[in-house]
């Protein structure tokens, strides 16, 4: 572990970070960098990848890929390189999505990236939105959030139940108690800026965080901390016939309204906000 010159190591050693291995890393080239999440994505992620090839993001961000443990042979290294992936890096401790998110954002911080863009590497986002959140944090914007229910954004073949739990539930709720009006609230298509992710009050890189707990956090804490945060138009496509997402039908939608319910009432907050 390396930390960059603005994390003081004091305060790097409270990060709480699961263990992970680095499987390769050509190194920084570009101060943003594209974190996908994976687990067992298949043809998924090699799609999204040849699309983001195609538009050449890597000549604007390094991308990085942050496995949760995938058994399905679809990270072949050569193959992976040879689409302008940087590094991968593999979750090697408990958890699920927010564990590996905290392996990613917390190695991208010590390579100094100034802004981290997350997609999933299910390819339900057209990455071709990518640069405009560059834009936007070269801007000064903190949170970036993908949004296909803003004027001009696109949503297709969105489960008709996901789609009202979202628009009727989950966004309202975290936009009332966030002070900021979310309209897409549960997709992990986001960027944040780097002070954000350092600030000691938002302190991400906690053991708390080990499923869907950061994402719905971090939609609350960013506002009510004064944050600048904005949504941005996207695509977001579910292919027909198949629902690409690791949350069960019936229990894994409780444990995101659980989930949901704690953030509201400041059950991950760091400090006391009131």
């Amino acid at each position: 572990m390396t930390s960059h010159v603005d994390i003081a190591p004091a305060s790097r050693k409270t990060w709480q970070v699961p263990f992970f291995d680095t499987v390769f890393w050509l190194g920084r080239q570009h101060p943003w960098c594209v974190v996908i999440p994976v687990i067992n994505e298949g043809e998924r992620i090699k799609n999204l990848l040849a699309r983001m090839a195609v538009i050449n993001i890597e000549s604007i961000a390094d991308i990085i890929i942050v496995d949760g443990g995938s058994t399905d042979d679809s990270l072949d290294l050569q193959a992976l390189k040879q689409v302008g992936v940087r590094g991968l890096i593999v979750k090697t401790a408990a958890g699920k999505l927010s564990a590996q998110l905290r392996c990613a954002y917390a190695f991208a911080l010590d390579q100094g990236y100034q802004g981290i863009i997350t997609i999933d590497g299910n390819d339900k986002d057209d990455p071709e939105a990518i640069p405009r959140f560059i834009d936007m944090l070269k801007q000064g914007i903190d949170f970036v959030q993908a949004s296909r229910f803003v004027a001009g954004g696109i949503g297709e073949n969105t489960p008709k139940s996901r789609n009202l739990a979202i628009r009727f539930i989950h966004a309202p709720v975290l936009g009332f108690f966030s002070g900021f009006r979310w309209t897409d609230t549960t997709q992990g298509f986001r960027a944040y800026s780097r002070r954000m992710l350092l600030d000691p009050k938002i302190a991400p890189f906690r053991d708390v965080f080990m499923t869907y707990e950061l994402l719905a956090y971090l939609s609350y804490i960013a506002p009510r901390l004064g944050y600048r945060c904005i949504e941005l138009p996207t695509v977001r496509c579910y292919p027909k016939g198949e629902i690409p997402t690791k949350i069960s039908s019936v229990k894994g939608n409780l444990q995101v309204l659980l989930i949901l319910f704690r953030a509201c009432i400041g059950y991950y907050n760091k400090l006391d906000l009131k």
